[in-house]
């Protein structure tokens, strides 16, 4: 009876320090982004990172030994977020065009509103160099609407002569560029209403004319899920 009360006093002492292991990561990793986007990660510190996550150093280098292994750690956590998100957009019920729409807004309003996705499209680049075994989340977001326009094209949603890889390439390296610009200009909030003028204007290379309409519609109207004012963008 002893020994279990000690076994059981163990493993909740051990949940305990889990939990404190993975809030303490949490924290730096949270301080980290902000300081790396408000600073530069060439510029920022692990001693920086210590004193605004309010971590100690000696906490800190138990979860990350160098910045390098840090930044590292926000490229793989970003990646996730915006793996999960596109993830949960995927509905095999609904038309695949509508997911691969849904996604692009998502993507851009995740830019917008979470540090760690926002400095992952800062530092794929420089944390993984040009090694494509590395993989990133460009190439995630292709294969991804690869496998959606796979589908869209054998329910007929778009017009027979598209190939799948193409349009897939296209709106990646569309949603590149408005996450590029936005970005580049401090517009992320406005991103996403950017995306749906774009989505406005490739359409009809993409869908039959009789689904147009729809289509267009479904992207004006898809959109008050990620933006909730949509007031006029700035130029």
């Amino acid at each position: 009876m002893v020994n279990e009360h000690i076994s059981a006093l163990r493993l909740e002492m051990a949940m305990v320090r889990q939990l404190r292991a993975e809030a303490t990561r949490s924290a730096a990793l949270r301080a980290a982004a902000d300081l790396f986007l408000r600073v530069g990660h060439a510029t920022a510190t692990l001693s920086q990172v210590s004193a605004e996550s309010g971590v100690t150093k000696g906490a800190l280098y138990f979860h990350f030994a160098s910045k390098e292994e840090l930044s590292r750690a926000l490229v793989d956590e970003g990646r996730e977020r915006v793996a999960a998100a596109c993830s949960g957009l995927v509905d095999n019920r609904s038309p695949a065009l509508e997911s691969v729409i849904g996604i692009t807004y998502s993507v851009l309003e995740l830019a917008n509103s979470d540090n760690l996705v926002r400095i992952m499209y800062r530092l794929q680049l420089e944390v993984d160099g040009p090694d494509p075994s590395r993989g990133s989340v460009f190439g995630t977001w292709q294969n991804l609407f690869e496998l959606l326009f796979d589908r869209a094209i054998t329910h007929g949603d778009v017009i027979d002569s598209l190939d799948s890889k193409t349009a897939s390439l296209l709106v990646s390296e569309v949603l590149s560029g408005v996450l590029m610009v936005a970005e580049g200009t401090s517009k992320l909030a406005s991103a996403p209403i950017r995306m749906e003028q774009v989505w406005h204007t490739i359409l009809p290379s993409l869908v039959p004319p009789e689904k147009l309409s729809y289509f267009r519609e479904f992207a004006s109207r898809s959109l008050s899920s990620f933006v909730r004012d949509r007031a006029p963008i700035e130029v």
